[in-house]
């Protein structure tokens, strides 16, 4: 029996939820970031994932999880009347990320809460293995 295919879909879990969480924390960071490099203020990133065949004994059943890209959003600035910060226009308002941070949090959770199920799925696989090699002997 192969374990390794089983191994690398874990991997690829792991690494995806380690991704999603770098983007979650960055949002979060930036909740009142008004000025960004490229101009106006910060706008929220969302992961996108995918998902890619295992090369393998189980092309058919196994699929790998992919970060497929970290897209902005392009509806996440609001309007905020504040006529004594340094970037409100003439009108007094100022271009705020539009970041829900309950929903970040919320976010946040789930991914910690994937990243546990792949490492609880990794654990049991390493242990499947090593049965294996005590029946062996």
């Amino acid at each position: 029996m192969e374990f390794m295919p089983a191994f690398r879909v874990c991997a690829s879990g792991l690494a995806a939820q380690r991704a999603k969480m770098n983007v979650i924390i960055s949002n979060l960071a930036n909740v009142n970031t008004t000025r960004t490099p490229e101009g106006g203020p910060y706008k929220r990133k969302i992961i996108v994932f995918s998902s890619d065949p295992l090369k393998g004994s189980f092309d058919d059943i196994m699929r790998m999880v992919k970060v497929e890209d970290v897209i902005e959003d392009k509806e996440s600035v609001k309007m905020v009347f504040d006529p004594s910060h340094p970037d409100a226009n003439s009108e007094g308002f100022v271009a705020m990320p539009d970041i829900n941070t309950v929903t970040e949090m919320s976010d946040m959770i789930v991914a910690n809460r994937a990243y546990e199920a792949c490492v609880a799925a990794f654990d049991a696989t390493k242990n499947m293995a090593l049965k294996a090699l005590e029946l062996g002997k």
